[in-house]
C-alpha cells in the first residue's frame, strides 16, 4: 500500500510505500476511493509539536471506498460494499490519504444507492460535525446564527438545524449570500445579542459570541480556542469523532439532495503535497478537495 506520511521537522508529506495494516477482528479493509482534505492536515503536516503527535503520522479524516476484508467479528458489512468512514485517530501510521485503510467497522457507513463514491467522501468530516455540534445546544430552540455558513460544515449545519427546529440564520462574506442554501435568513454583519444561540464554524470568537443574547449558548470548532464566557452564556467546543450508525443517516440527506455536495477539486495522491498547498489557499465556500488514489 501508498499512504501519505507526515515526518516531525518536515513540512512537507510524502507518499511512501509500507506494509498492509493488521486487520483487527472488529475492523474493515477499505480500498479508498477518495478522501476528503482539510486545513487540520495542512496544519499537523507543518509542525506534529502543538498537538502532542508522535514523530510519524498519517494524514486524513474522512473517505469513502470498497471495503476488501472483513474482521472475523465485523457484521453489516460484506467485501465489495461501498462505504465511507471517519478516521478520528491523527496520531495513527496511516490514515485516509492512502490508498487502502483500516479502521473499526463502527466507524463506516455503508452508501446509499445514488451516492457516489466521490460525494461520499466529501460528507463524513462535515456532516458529522455539524451534528454533534449542534446536539451540543442542547433541546432548546430559538433563533440559531451560523457563522461560516457558505463552507461545507455550514451547509450541513444549515440543513440540520433547519430540520431541528430552529429559525436558522446564515452568516456569510458579502458577494456568497446565494451559497447559503437552507437558511430562514442570509446576514453580512452579526447584530449584538440578537440570537439565542450561535454556532460559530468560521471561528469568529468574540465577535461571535456578541451575537448571543444574555444567558445563551455559543459552540466552538476549534479545541483549546474558544472564547471566555460571559454575560451567562455557555461556552462548548465540538470535538469531532468517527459514529457510523449517525453517518448513515447523514448520507442518507447527501444522496436525496436535502445537502448540496460541493467539490472544488480532485488531485492524485501522488500530487498530495502540492494539493494541500492549493487547497489552503482556496476559500472554503468552493466546496471539499479530495485525494484521489
Amino acid at each position: 500500500m501508498y499512504a501519505l506520511i507526515s515526518r516531525a521537522g518536515d513540512p512537507t508529506p510524502r507518499l511512501e510505500e509500507l506494509p498492509a495494516q493488521p486487520l483487527g477482528p472488529d475492523d474493515i479493509r477499505v480500498e479508498v476511493a477518495a478522501a476528503g482534505f482539510t486545513l487540520f492536515d495542512a496544519f499537523v503536516a507543518a509542525d506534529h509539536a502543538p498537538i502532542g503527535l508522535p514523530d510519524v503520522i498519517g494524514l486524513g479524516f474522512d473517505f469513502s471506498g470498497v471495503v476488501t476484508e472483513i474482521g472475523e467479528a465485523v457484521s453489516g458489512f460484506a467485501v465489495g460494499d461501498r462505504v465511507a468512514g471517519f478516521h478520528g485517530n491523527p496520531a495513527a501510521g496511516t490514515r485516509a490519504h492512502a490508498t487502502e485503510v483500516v479502521l473499526a467497522a463502527a466507524d463506516a457507513a455503508a452508501l446509499p444507492d445514488g451516492l457516489a463514491l466521490e460525494a461520499a467522501a466529501a460528507a463524513p468530516l462535515n456532516a458529522l460535525t455539524a451534528r454533534q455540534a449542534l446536539d451540543l445546544l442542547g433541546t432548546e430552540r430559538g433563533s440559531l446564527l451560523v457563522t461560516g455558513a457558505a463552507g461545507g460544515v455550514g451547509l450541513w449545519a444549515l440543513a440540520l438545524a433547519k430540520a431541528d427546529g430552529w429559525t436558522v440564520h446564515a452568516l456569510v462574506r458579502p458577494g456568497i449570500e446565494h451559497l447559503a442554501t437552507g437558511a430562514d435568513h442570509t446576514l453580512t454583519e452579526i447584530e449584538p445579542g440578537a440570537h439565542d444561540a450561535v454556532l460559530d464554524l468560521a471561528a469568529l470568537n468574540e465577535p461571535a459570541l456578541a451575537g448571543v443574547r444574555d444567558n445563551g449558548r455559543y459552540v466552538s470548532v476549534k479545541p483549546g480556542r474558544a472564547p471566555e464566557p460571559e454575560r451567562g452564556i455557555e461556552v462548548s467546543t465540538v470535538m469531532s469523532h468517527a459514529d457510523g450508525a449517525a453517518l448513515a443517516d447523514l448520507l442518507q440527506l447527501a444522496a436525496d439532495g436535502t445537502v448540496p455536495t460541493r467539490i472544488a477539486a480532485t488531485r492524485p495522491l501522488s500530487k498530495a503535497a502540492e494539493a494541500y498547498q492549493e487547497a489552503v489557499a482556496a476559500p472554503g465556500s468552493d466546496g471539499r478537495w479530495l485525494i484521489v488514489p
